[in-house]
């Protein structure tokens, strides 16, 4: 089965049931902004200011919540 086939199916339920899938496909997915264990505060604060940086800089091109998603569809 291909994804929009699944989409129209799973337009076919009641809210409810909607919101029970999209909850049970949303918790499935792995977190994109997960920091391991052990990294320190200090270690997540310094990277975070890193990330900010490359941002500011234009190193980096932040996502929008559409993009990443459509991204960690493929």
């Amino acid at each position: 089965m291909n994804l929009d086939k699944i989409a129209s199916e799973a337009l076919r339920l009641n809210p409810r049931e909607r919101a029970v899938l999209a909850e049970a496909i949303w918790e499935s997915l792995e977190d994109p902004y997960f920091i391991p264990n052990d990294m320190s505060e200090k270690e997540a604060l310094a990277l975070a200011k890193q990330r900010e940086k490359e941002i500011e800089q234009g190193d980096a091109v932040p996502l929008s919540h559409k993009e990443l998603m459509d991204r960690l569809r493929k």
